[in-house]
């Protein structure tokens, strides 16, 4: 299950774990203007853990995932590595 919520400054989706148990705490990302951030709560450090990625990062990862194992970079229109 997954929630979309919009505001002020960014659109934030939770993703929630709701197979069989042990359950993964939730995941928050946070997609801004520049930057996309994603946070969990570590239960083990008790805090929330965040990273940061790129638009760019982002796009990669989605790449990434429908893709066979190897090393990749994307080509802009004219033949340039990103």
């Amino acid at each position: 299950m997954f929630t979309i919520e919009h505001t002020f400054d960014c659109t934030v989706v939770t993703l929630v774990d709701e197979g069989a148990a042990p359950l993964g705490e939730d995941v928050i990302i946070n997609a801004f203007e520049d930057c996309v951030t994603l946070s969990q709560y570590d239960a083990q450090q008790d805090k929330v853990v965040k990273i940061t990625m790129s638009f760019a990062q982002v796009r990669d990862l989605e790449a990434a995932l429908d893709l066979p194992e190897g090393i990749y970079q994307f080509a802009d229109k004219d033949g340039e590595t990103d």
